[in-house]
């Protein structure tokens, strides 16, 4: 690798030119560097980390969310049929491992269950919104540890949402609006008309304008095809949103080749035919052309935004008084002395409300005290009185029998002096 040195370039900019520039120098390289190779590097590095990318599929049960994501990675990840009789709303998460040529890819499928199935279908976006804030919750926890693991850390955030669009043919359900308006904010979503192959072109081109007119008239925002790129521009071409698209593993013979499709009496539908479904552009935009897009989207806008909110809701700014720029260890030591005030505020007013309850029943103790000596000494009197009664009451007795037992012995002096004159009378008369 050669190492000449550098040097200035000869032409000289103007005035306008170096304003412009903030006063960079442009300098001319004379031979190789190596750092033009930089993009190999990374390419390589990312090959053998491998990618990752996160699909969220919201619809109602039995309208093709299985079937439209094996027929998009072209193999069957062996999904269960889901009931019609969920009580609730619920999300079914699995995760796959793909690999094409040298390339892996995690794939993570969230699908909702129970959808639409309901009644009262007012709360049936509720879980969706809680699982997409639930993930930015968590990779915001992984950003603010001290001790960071990024390299092993499972990205669960939502990149992608494919809504999944009943075929009526006539506008979107109120469940449909209500749903995309409270997670367009937070994810990408990609509207698409399930099962397209059950209405006609004509009116398929009109539901699809029926679609786009209330999405905006809804203010709904669906995530836009980036146009900026040369090399996705004829990927990315306008009109192409919702996709109307036919998911199938069936292979159907079709002259002299097998395709995938569905075998009606009427004929054919290609699965991979543009002319029968937009499926090849879905599978385009999907993952050929925009994948890495959707994942920037995800973490610039969707979670920036979760991530500013919820950093505001605990108090921190960029800017204090005056508009002057603060630090955030000028923030979080602010924050840190308040909620240390808090504390003591709160610990004083603890203090006084345990001294006044003391207080309080220490006066109710007292009183429930003398309550309790003024009935001792009552129940003390009562005491000393029937005492002295029963003594009074004993005395008698012991008098009346000291009584009975003197008229016993007169008695029976009596009795005695009574036998003796009976017994002189007998000898008398002998």
């Amino acid at each position: 690798m050669a190492e000449k040195p550098t040097r200035m370039s000869t032409q000289i900019p103007d005035d306008e030119d170096i304003q412009k520039e903030d006063n960079i120098r442009c300098l001319t390289l004379l031979g190789h560097f190596g750092f033009d190779c930089l993009p190999h590097q990374l390419m390589n590095r990312s090959v053998q980390q491998g990618f990752f990318f996160n699909i969220l599929c919201v619809g109602e049960t039995g309208i093709g969310k299985s079937t439209l994501i094996d027929t998009l990675f072209n193999t069957n990840l062996k999904d269960k049929k889901s009931s019609h009789f969920y009580p609730n709303v619920g999300l079914k998460i699995q995760t796959y491992e793909l690999q094409e040529s040298n390339i892996q890819l995690n794939l993570t499928v969230v699908k909702t269950v129970g959808y639409g199935d309901q009644i009262n279908k007012e709360a049936s976006y509720q879980p969706i919104v809680d699982y997409i804030d639930a993930q930015f919750e968590s990779y915001l926890q992984e950003e603010l540890k001290i001790k960071r693991s990024f390299v092993d850390y499972h990205d669960s955030r939502i990149h992608v949402c494919l809504y999944f669009i009943s075929p009526t043919g006539h506008s979107l359900k109120s469940l449909d609006l209500l749903t995309m308006k409270n997670i367009d904010s937070k994810v990408n979503i990609i509207p698409l008309i399930a099962k397209a192959d059950t209405i006609s072109k004509n009116d398929l081109q009109k539901f699809k304008c029926k679609i786009m007119s209330e999405l905006i008239s809804n203010g709904i925002q669906i995530y836009q095809l980036p146009t900026d790129d040369e090399a996705t521009t004829h990927v990315n071409t306008s009109g192409l949103l919702p996709f109307a698209v036919v998911g199938s593993m069936d292979e159907v013979k079709v002259g002299k080749r097998m395709v995938r499709g569905r075998q009606y009496p009427w004929g054919v539908l290609q699965v991979e035919n543009e002319d029968h479904c937009d499926f090849v552009k879905l599978r385009d935009v999907l993952l050929y052309t925009n994948m890495e897009d959707l994942k920037e989207q995800t973490h610039t806008w969707h979670y920036e935004r979760y991530r500013c909110s919820k950093l505001q809701k605990m108090g921190f700014t960029d800017v204090g008084a005056g508009n002057q720029p603060v630090s955030f260890q000028e923030i979080y030591e602010a924050k840190r002395q308040e909620f240390l005030d808090q504390c003591q505020r709160e610990e004083e007013e603890l203090k006084q409300k345990f001294m006044q309850r003391v207080k309080q029943k220490e006066t109710a103790f007292k009183e429930a005290e003398k309550e309790l000596q003024d009935k001792f000494e009552h129940l003390k009197r009562v005491q000393q009185e029937e005492t002295m009664k029963l003594e009074e009451e004993r005395r008698q007795l012991e008098e009346e029998i000291i009584d009975f037992y003197k008229m016993k012995a007169a008695s029976g002096a009596l009795q005695t002096q009574g036998c003796t004159n009976i017994r002189k009378d007998k000898d008398r008369k002998k």
